[in-house]
């Protein structure tokens, strides 16, 4: 990263070079430049009239996602402290300003920390300490466990609070009172991006980096060659942005290509069928339980503007699989 101070906290914890697997950027859609902020590439160069993210609050363009980004990026530089390499927790559901969030940390320099709504104040403050995390990024709704789960840390000194995408929030009213624009971290390609915390549900919860690099190579081969992607496609996905299968599906994919992301906050399958159906999806990503749980809830059919379905977390069963494509061809 290209600052006068940086927190090499990650980056020091990283095992040695000879201990780390060869990572191979062959193909020519992976071959970055050493100079990239992932961020910005995903959400700066789309056309800012095109829908960026539909839910049953709104829609937000590609403009007004970059706006919140680049605003929320600069309060986090200009009135929060932050440097590049400081790492952010996210806690919430999935909404616009919950992606808007993530985008503003990495524009920052920051290395982003989602965490899984399931996970209670003892588990939230196990991955403060572990990450040793300074800034948060909070769903109002969801302050509880993260305010006790605070208080077990001394290293958590900012925390800034949103309300969904209600737009009352505490951090909506600084949003308003800033100035715009925000020029992106100069970051490397093999800066860290994220941590990705396991549950701990075996022990202590485990951290996964990804670097900016990554964010987009996930893209540029899994989504790419795979799941044929469309600038007029819209993605949903019932994981949160906190499980890489989310992050990916949820708005890393569509906004690579163009794309637009549905989300939704009520979790289960009744909640994802009623949501690609009324938000027109063209894309759902969920794990084979969800799958079989709807093929009980199609009176009416598979939601009309559904061309690609991905299944993630578990060896998607054969029976489940033939079952929905004679659900989509009935």
């Amino acid at each position: 990263m290209k600052s006068s101070h940086i927190d090499r906290f990650v980056i020091d914890r990283l095992p040695p070079a000879e201990a780390q697997p060869e990572f191979r950027f062959d193909l020519p859609a992976l071959r970055y430049p050493a100079r990239m902020n992932a961020a910005s590439l995903l959400i700066d160069r789309g056309d800012p009239d095109r829908l960026a993210v539909i839910n049953a609050a709104g829609r937000w363009s590609y403009g007004e996602m970059r706006a919140l980004s680049d605003g929320i990026a600069r309060l986090l530089v200009e009135q929060e402290g932050l440097v590049p390499g400081n790492r952010v927790l996210l806690r919430g559901p999935n909404t616009a300003m919950m992606i808007a969030a993530w985008l503003g940390i990495l524009k920052a320099g920051g290395v982003a920390v989602a965490t899984m709504p399931i996970l209670r104040a003892g588990e939230i403050a196990k991955i403060i300490d572990k990450g040793a995390i300074s800034h948060a990024i909070v769903d109002s709704r969801t302050i509880g466990d993260f305010t006790a789960a605070a208080a077990m840390s001394p290293v958590m000194r900012s925390v800034l609070t949103y309300d969904g995408d209600a737009g009352g929030g505490a951090l909506e009213q600084q949003l308003r009172q800033i100035a715009p624009g925000f020029v992106p971290v100069d970051t490397h390609r093999d800066d860290p991006a994220l941590i990705a915390f396991t549950s701990g549900t075996t022990g202590v919860p485990k951290g996964c980096v990804h670097f900016h690099r990554d964010i987009l190579a996930c893209a540029d081969s899994f989504a790419a060659n795979l799941l044929d992607p469309r600038p007029d496609d819209i993605w949903i996905c019932s994981a949160p942005l906190a499980f890489t299968f989310g992050l990916g599906m949820q708005f890393i994919f569509p906004w690579r290509f163009g794309g637009a992301a549905a989300t939704i906050e009520t979790p289960g399958p009744r909640a994802l069928l009623d949501a690609a159906t009324q938000l027109g999806a063209t894309v759902m990503a969920t794990a084979p339980t969800g799958y079989r749980a709807m093929l009980g809830m199609l009176a009416d059919g598979l939601p009309s503007k559904l061309r690609c379905c991905v299944s993630a977390g578990e060896n998607l069963p054969e029976a489940i699989w033939h079952d929905w494509h004679r659900a989509r061809r009935g």
